[in-house]
């Protein structure tokens, strides 16, 4: 903005009046105040921005057949309150929604509130405030800031995750998904198969016959507890016994997607350990290759599908099965390179492998042991539990450091590879984890660096299956032909890496000890967490601990008062630790007596809550539909807002592609929400597509990520923060602008450093602050047009006076300063200011529809200051501008649009496009030689650019042919009149 400022001349500059001070007509901070105050009054109390359904109580009259859903990702209000990076994602939405709005489409734009989740409840252990008053203490707080922002939300649709109708329509969800297996083998409509179906038509089929039981029984042969277990097996909400990750510090488990590669919890970077505890898991591994193909049917950022691409991890291989002695299942392994078995030279199980606990283990090592394979222990079993206790105390992160020393101990178990009979030994080793793949590898050292590592550090064969460059040494992991991989009855020498699996995998699945197959880092969602501040669960348990779904007459089950917020775990870095959830310390509402079809008897509540991901994960369609007490969402206005729909075309004549998956229109929000949140949301999604609920398969069509704004912090001498807003830059010494200036604070040097806001930083800055110093307006616009939406910038809050005095320049070219009256004239404007404007609409257009915003904001401010420099600013030019301006400052062109003598709102205003004539550019006749000769002549624009105007010159077919075969030496370029070509020997 300064740039413009700075490049603009005197009469462009100020246009003063001598009694400013005196009048109050000057548009200060303080007016603009006043404005907003009351344009911001006006909107609520006329609905302005309530979008109409197209049934039920939101619906309205004549509601138009294109519309645009608008979405922000969800925010949780915290306690600390806004600062000015915060709204950069809000202003943006509400930029683009005011556009869409001016472009005759039905705009749904709401915001809600995440509000379970841990800060609050960690709030309340340390003070006894119940979360809910903190929580709503935060919501408050945060709607007024929000609000002076001038945000265009339909206030009708906001609610927050813990509105007790609200739960009760999450918990309504979780009841479908557990009511629901999911079916492989069902068509879809979209032409593939697999989808979910209710549990009944399971049921249904097994009593029919149609679908066997899991042992071939008859249905009718099975007990009533066979039967449920059959049917349990297979729910998409199910619950499990199996390894989790516990963290005692935050006293609760994590989801895979919450524990940091270092393995810590995200939040509280607390120490992370593995344990076995019974919990709800989500079987989202069921829609593993839907989550991954549909990525490409909507419009993410590359970035974001490849980082859900990768946290599904589909890998296609083979499950080898290799025999143990004595163990009558074979140890299974999956490998994505089946063509090097015959390279298979040992085999690694995690210290978890339940192998380890089946007996399998001999007495005493085996005859021609290395003692290097024992690590000092007498037998095997001593050596394998003394392993696993050591691997017990490390991080999955710290077992799979690619730059630690790989270790391991013998088990004394040799397996038989399947391929050629060979008696591999078995190791267990902590690098193998148990919950990715089966738990159990086959090491091939020759085509595998890691193996190698451990190959060459336990003096194991090494057998290359793939022939390496010559002179390579160590693992070949790259292509060559196959090598070393033959036996009686199979032989792989001479194909290549392709033909060689898919040899080896028909060879295993003819002899039965092997099978092709696909597999996914995914792994099911644990969806229980041992907190208080959540939704519970709509189930109860029986004497006999069976699970039974609470009726839907009996939601929302809602949260009790307990007399302790905190989950009891005495030492954040206790592996050992257990724990109690608060909601246990209330007996009276855990223990209940229902009639659930059985008479009246006592059942016991879960006292484990969900996680906050749940009411996240499906927000998007309670914004639709926000009363509707008797469905999720009306099937017609979940159509209407976010159904498929075909290919069309756009009113500028461009192809619009058809959204097949449905979904809001656009979602916009940090890229941190890549894998946790926006997985989560398509799974419930498509649960609920599957089950008939919505009509749409995706939750969010198109996904832009902004960037972020930063800021300058600075330190002194003892690394101490000081008031960023205090220090002052010292230009550098000799004047030169590439010379780095210094910073000072109360006469002392200063160090700066760039990074986020933050309060022990110093360098804070509020939207409060912002509103009181310059308006609402010019903070919009200063945030817009400080860089491109996808990036990240410094905040400089002295830079925000450039937006301000574009506001005040445009107010003083409507406005009177001296006397309030309005200035405009009636009168034709001129040629050159017709075409200017005709262009500016054109190229605010071009950029607000690309969401290019800091473009089209420096568009309007050559406009603005051309206006300023006239005599007289005619309607004609400065009410398109006002137009063109309203999205991103809205107040003072709604002010400016009113005093121009325009009694309704500018909200439904057409956006203003440019007559076609004005764009046509003078043009000029540009002389073409060659060799000095005139041998063509161009009518090109005036403003043509010389490598434009030397493509052209050189396309011209009398030039051709007067070159012939000749080549060009030189062109010599003098925009726009003249070409000169010299042309070659």
């Amino acid at each position: 903005m300064s740039k413009h400022d700075d490049a603009a001349t005197a009469a462009v500059e100020e246009k003063t009046y001598e009694a400013q001070d005196a009048t109050g007509h000057r548009y200060t901070a303080e007016l603009a105040n006043e404005i907003e105050r009351a344009w911001q009054d006006r909107w609520a109390e006329r609905g302005t921005f309530h979008a109409a359904n197209p049934s039920g109580d939101l619906a309205g009259e004549n509601v138009p057949a294109e519309k645009f859903y608008l979405l922000d990702m969800f925010p949780y209000p915290s306690g600390k309150g806004l600062h000015v990076g915060h709204p950069l994602g809000y202003i943006a939405t509400d930029v683009v929604g005011r556009y869409h709005r001016m472009k005759g489409r039905n705009v749904l734009h709401a915001l809600g509130y995440d509000a379970f989740g841990l800060p609050a409840e960690q709030y309340a252990v340390q003070t006894g405030q119940h979360p809910r008053v903190t929580t709503e203490e935060n919501i408050a707080n945060m709607r007024v800031q929000l609000r002076r922002l001038g945000l265009a939300h339909d206030d009708r649709r906001t609610f927050a995750t813990t509105d007790p109708e609200f739960v009760r329509w999450t918990q309504w969800i979780f009841l479908q998904i557990f009511n629901s297996f999911y079916d492989a083998d069902a068509p879809r409509p979209d032409g593939g198969t697999g989808r979910a179906r209710p549990i009944a038509e399971l049921e249904a089929e097994l009593a029919a016959g149609t679908r066997p039981t899991p042992d071939g029984r008859p249905w009718a042969d099975l007990s009533a507890d066979e039967r449920r277990r059959v049917v349990d097996d297979q729910r998409l909400a199910y619950i499990s016994e199996a390894p989790v990750n516990w963290c005692p510090g935050l006293g609760t488990v994590l989801a895979n997607e919450e524990v940091t590669a270092e393995g810590r919890s995200e939040r509280g970077n607390y120490p992370v350990f593995k344990r076995n505890l019974r919990q709800w898991m989500l079987r989202i591994t069921a829609y593993a290759d839907r989550l991954v193909d549909d990525l490409d049917t909507i419009d993410w950022p590359e970035k974001v599908r490849s980082m859900q691409r990768n946290w599904i991890g589909r890998s296609t291989g083979a499950h080898v099965d290799f025999r143990v002695p004595g163990v009558e299942e074979p140890l299974t392994v999956f490998t994505t390179r089946p063509d090097t078995l015959f390279g298979a030279t040992f085999m690694v199980v995690s210290p978890e492998h339940p192998l380890l606990a089946d007996g399998a283990i001999p007495a005493a090592w085996p005859a021609g042991t290395r003692d290097a394979w024992t690590g000092g222990a007498d037998t095997p079993a001593e050596a394998v539990r003394g392993y696993q206790h050591a691997a017990a105390a490390k991080t999955d992160a710290e077992r799979q450091d690619a730059e630690r020393t790989k270790t391991g101990v013998f088990t004394g178990i040799y397996a038989t590879n399947p391929v050629n009979g060979a008696q591999v030994p078995l190791f267990v080793a902590d690098y193998v984890l148990m919950g990715y793949g089966t738990g159990a590898i086959m090491a091939v050292p020759g085509g595998d660096e890691r193996d190698f590592e451990f190959a060459q550090a336990y003096d194991l064969p090494v057998i290359h299956t793939v022939l390496p460059p010559e002179g390579h040494e160590g693992a070949w992991t790259g292509d060559g032909t196959v090598v070393n991989s033959a036996s009686e009855e199979l032989t792989l020498d001479g194909l290549d890496v392709t033909d060689a699996k898919a040899a080896m995998i028909s060879w295993l699945e003819a002899k039965g000890v092997g099978r092709g197959a696909t597999t996914y880092r995914l792994r099911d969602w644990l969806f229980s967490r041992q907190r208080y501040w959540g939704e519970p669960f709509p189930v109860v348990y029986d004497a006999e601990g069976r699970v039974h779904a609470l009726p839907e007459s009996m939601l929302p089950v809602e949260l009790p008062e307990v007399p302790d917020y905190s989950p009891r775990t005495f030492d954040p870095d206790d592996a050992t630790s257990s724990p109690e959830p608060p909601l246990g310390r209330v007996p009276e509402w855990v223990e209940v007596e229902l009639d659930l079809g059985e008479g009246r008897r006592t059942y016991y509540r879960d006292t484990n809550t969900m996680p906050n991901w749940a009411g996240s994960s499906w927000y998007e369609l309670r914004y639709l539909d926000p009363r509707n007490s008797e469905a999720l969402v009306d099937p017609e206005v979940e159509r209407y807002w976010m159904g498929p729909r075909p290919a069309t075309t756009a009113p500028d004549g461009t192809a619009v592609p058809a959204n097949v998956s449905g979904g809001a229109d656009l979602y916009v929000g940090g890229v941190e929400h890549a894998v946790l949140h926006l997985l989560y949301a398509r799974f419930w999604h498509k649960v609920l597509h599957d089950l008939g609920h919505i009509s749409s398969s995706e939750p969010f069509h198109k996904l832009f990520n902004q960037g972020y704004i930063q800021a300058y912090a600075y330190a002194d001498n003892r690394g101490q923060y000081v008031p960023a807003e205090e220090v002052v830059e010292v230009p550098a010494a000799d004047g030169s602008v590439s010379s780095e200036p210094t910073y000072t604070w109360n006469g002392q040097e200063v160090f700066r450093e760039y990074g986020k806001m933050g309060k022990s930083l110093k360098n804070i800055v509020t939207p409060d602050d912002m509103y009181a110093t310059y308006g609402a307006d010019t903070f919009r616009v200063y945030e817009m047009s400080m860089g491109p939406l996808a990036d990240s910038r410094p905040w400089d809050t002295r830079a925000v006076v450039g937006s301000q005095r574009f506001l005040q320049r445009l107010w003083r070219n409507v406005v009177d300063e001296r006397t309030g009256e309005t200035t405009v004239v009636d009168d034709p404007a001129d040629e050159e200011t017709r075409r200017l404007v005709a262009r500016t609409a054109h190229e605010v257009e071009t950029e607000m529809s690309a969401m290019r915003v800091n473009t089209a904001i420096a568009r309007m401010i050559v406009l603005n200051n051309h206006l300023t420099s006239l005599d007289r600013v005619p309607r004609e030019a400065v009410e398109p501008l006002v137009l063109m301006l309203a999205p991103v400052a809205p107040h003072i062109a709604e002010e400016l649009w009113s005093r121009l003598g325009h009694p309704e709102s500018l909200t439904y205003e057409p956006f203003p496009t440019a007559d076609p004539a004005l764009l046509v550019e003078d043009t000029v006749t540009c002389v073409v030689q060659v060799a000095g000769k005139v041998r063509d002549r161009l009518e090109v624009p005036a403003s043509i650019g010389e490598d434009e105007l030397r493509e052209q010159a050189l396309a011209s077919p009398a030039v051709r042919r007067t070159l012939g075969d000749r080549g060009v030496r030189k062109v010599i370029v003098r925009a726009p009149g003249l070409v000169n070509i010299v042309p070659g020997a």
